[in-house]
């Protein structure tokens, strides 16, 4: 049984603590996509934790970890990452690593940071982890694959290759220092010692995982809206984000995918640039971020300021379209107790029209959100952690989750109350066939 635990949304909706949560369940848990260039917050009986390589069920000692060939593998953080949960008494976890995953450079990461510098006000808003320069060069077809690692002679004229390449753009285009041949190949060789007692042919791995009726998660990083293709190009992410793309990063058949929780926010953040329609500011976007998230709406890599905006229905209902979506995690709802009352975006305003179909960005950059306010159950009872059954909310609390899942059209059937791997309410949803 394979699931995909994947965003609605911009990315930070809660999957870290969804997938924790459900790997009590599982026997393996795979990171499909992306590099250490966003964090999945948890917070479980060890303490507060920000992972940004490590799938997360590394917490529980039945499962395995597994990083998929479609991951930006940079091999010292992931190394840093095991050191700082073993050192926090932790037991090691079992970690695997796909043959097939191709590493994050130390120069992808200085090409991240040039190229931001050069745009200067015109960047992406890039975390600068390498990942856009790792993905180009991916698809370039001059990246390093970890199988690589374990060929002397093929590494040693790529190294000289790349870097003939690299030069060219470091000496005339960015004017920094050049890179060297020989203390390239010293990396890799260091990388290859480290990775190799975890590499594995995953797909051989997950076949034989998926006949004997392993149950397998998917974990995606950031959300639908940061998709290549599907997101709001360009600022996007360089891979995607997808539950379809689970299938290639991991290398499974994709109807092997039977369930897809696509977790939402009950209210929207977004970290760097693009197009944000329900977005808020001032004194009212910092006062959602101050109570948001588990100490407040920062980016778990950078530390930014969160953006912060009301429930966006429209991207809410594509983002779970695009995904799949069998099963709506619906987190934070906690956060918005201290609310009057609490508005909600049904539509967007496009040039006099009103649209509640997601579109492209040139036109979403024109979108005014359509707000509709909902009375918010700060009256009935402002504080609903440790409530466990969905009837025991507030009534105002109830209508609230009703009203977004009558909006978005797709089955909420968790309602996470609390930061804690048991601040969970299961829910009987009407929409769930």
């Amino acid at each position: 049984m394979v699931k995909a635990v994947v965003g609605a949304n911009w990315g930070d909706e809660g999957k870290g603590k969804i997938t924790d949560m459900l790997a009590e369940e599982a026997d393996i848990i795979i990171r499909f996509q992306g590099g250490a260039n966003a964090g999945h917050t948890i917070v479980n009986n060890y303490g507060k934790f920000a992972l940004h390589t490590l799938p997360s069920g590394v917490f529980y000692d039945h499962t395995t970890s597994i990083i998929g060939n479609g991951v930006a593998l940079n091999i010292p953080v992931l190394f840093e990452e095991i050191k700082s949960i073993t050192d926090r008494n932790v037991p090691m976890p079992k970690i695997l690593v796909s043959d097939r995953a191709q590493m994050v450079m130390p120069y992808h990461i200085l090409f991240d940071q040039y190229e931001e510098e050069r745009l200067g006000g015109k960047s992406f808003g890039s975390t600068k982890s390498g990942i856009a320069p790792f993905y180009s060069d991916k698809y370039a077809k001059i990246g390093f694959q970890v199988s690589e690692l374990f060929d002397e002679e093929l590494l040693k004229e790529k190294v000289v290759r790349i870097c003939e390449t690299k030069n060219v753009l470091l000496e005339h285009l960015y004017h920094k220092p050049l890179l060297n041949p020989d203390e390239l190949l010293e990396t890799l060789h260091q990388y290859k010692e480290m990775v190799e007692p975890y590499v594995c042919d995953v797909s051989v791995f997950l076949d034989k995982a998926i006949k004997e009726g392993k149950t397998i998660l998917l974990e995606g990083q950031l959300g639908t809206l940061k998709d290549p293709d599907h997101g709001i190009y360009p600022m996007v992410t360089s891979s995607s984000t997808l539950a379809a793309y689970g299938a290639i990063g991991a290398g499974i058949p994709p109807y092997e995918i039977k369930e897809i929780v696509t977790v939402c926010k009950a209210y929207s953040s977004a970290v760097g640039a693009g197009a944000f329609v329900s977005e808020i500011f001032g004194e009212e976007a910092d006062e959602l971020r101050r109570r948001g998230g588990d100490g407040g709406e920062y980016g778990a890599t950078t530390g930014r300021p969160r953006r912060m905006g009301w429930f966006d229905c429209v991207a809410s209902k594509y983002g779970c379209r695009m995904q799949g979506t069998t099963d709506v995690a619906f987190t934070v709802l906690d956060v918005l107790g201290y609310l009057d009352e609490i508005p909600v975006c049904v539509g967007y305003e496009i040039d006099g029209e009103v649209t509640t179909d997601f579109p492209v960005t040139a036109k979403l950059e024109k979108a005014k959100p359509v707000l509709k306010v909902l009375p918010g159950w700060k009256s009935e009872r402002e504080d609903i952690r440790g409530i466990k059954n969905f009837e025991d909310l507030p009534e105002n609390c109830k209508n609230y989750v009703n009203f977004v899942e009558e909006q978005i059209g797709y089955p909420i059937t968790m309602v996470s109350n609390g930061p804690g791997r048991n601040d969970i309410i299961y829910r009987e949803s009407p929409l769930k066939k």
